[in-house]
């Protein structure tokens, strides 16, 4: 966990929001370059239903970096930890996590550190892996991701531009690519580097058989940050895990496919209560 501190100074922090109401809670974390902003669309399908918590890693528009530094935030362990302090924060039970791209992970991480707070991880677009290694496809060549890398430390604005667009996966609706392309610009350039560094080098297979919370997760086709046969690869070596196909197109149906993606996340929760 990270250093001591106040419930209200972790709320803070994070700019947590709190909506809806219900004996469970649902936490809706945000994937790398984005904010809580990201689930607007989402939160309508369950807040009647549930308590929902939103919060933003740090480095957002709204969050800065000032309680950020490099050396601190160099591995998906010290983001997941940041959840961990949310949930202790404001005493959380009976909680299911909703993790966007890396934040899937992560999730998968806090639940770990949790225990029997957390009922269900949603893991939405995960990858355990982004590199190629021997039979395992994640993906991305070493060169790639080095090259991406090195792009977003010298260049982030442009290669937001540039890659938004792509990994919504949405040419037909482009203002999905356009949003996407400005959560990103407001990230801080040099939080999005080293988190991106934390995510795409990172190595988390060997983690998967140790998060035992059951998992539902979701993927969607034509995605070019996590392929369908990494998602497949994740739900496969989860203890627990129900994989559930989408229709929906591009890395992030939480903005360009709420109602399907909800749909799903219902009926899992639902078939898990019976």
């Amino acid at each position: 966990m990270s250093s001591p501190d106040t419930a209200s100074a972790v709320l803070e922090r994070h700019k947590v929001k709190q909506l809806g109401s219900g004996e469970r809670t649902l936490f809706m974390v945000h994937g790398f370059g984005c904010n809580q902003a990201m689930w607007r669309f989402m939160v309508p399908h369950f807040e009647k239903q549930y308590r929902i918590v939103l919060f933003d890693h740090l480095g957002t528009a709204e969050t800065g970096k000032q309680d950020w530094n490099p050396t601190e935030y160099n591995s998906l362990e010290r983001y997941a930890d940041d959840v961990c302090d949310v949930v202790h924060a404001l005493d959380l039970q009976r909680v299911t996590f909703i993790g966007h791209s890396v934040s899937a992970i992560i999730c998968g991480l806090a639940a770990r550190k949790l225990g029997d707070r957390i009922e269900h991880v949603v893991m939405i677009g995960p990858s355990a892996h982004y590199l190629n290694d021997g039979d395992y496809r994640g993906g991305f060549e070493r060169k790639d991701i080095d090259e991406l890398l090195q792009t977003i430390e010298i260049n982030y604005q442009g290669w937001s531009e540039a890659m938004a667009p792509a990994i919504m996966g949405r040419p037909d609706a482009p203002r999905y690519g356009e949003e996407l392309t400005a959560r990103f610009c407001e990230q801080e350039p040099e939080v999005a580097y080293h988190f991106a560094k934390a995510t795409f080098l990172g190595d988390n297979r060997g983690d998967l058989a140790t998060m035992a919370t059951p998992a539902l997760v979701l993927q969607c086709s034509e995605d070019i940050i996590a392929p369908e046969h990494v998602g497949q690869y994740v739900a496969e070596h989860l203890p627990h895990a129900t994989f559930r196909q989408l229709e929906a197109k591009g890395h992030c149906p939480n903005l360009s496919a709420p109602e399907e993606t909800a749909q799903a996340i219902k009926d899992y929760l639902a078939a898990a209560s019976n």
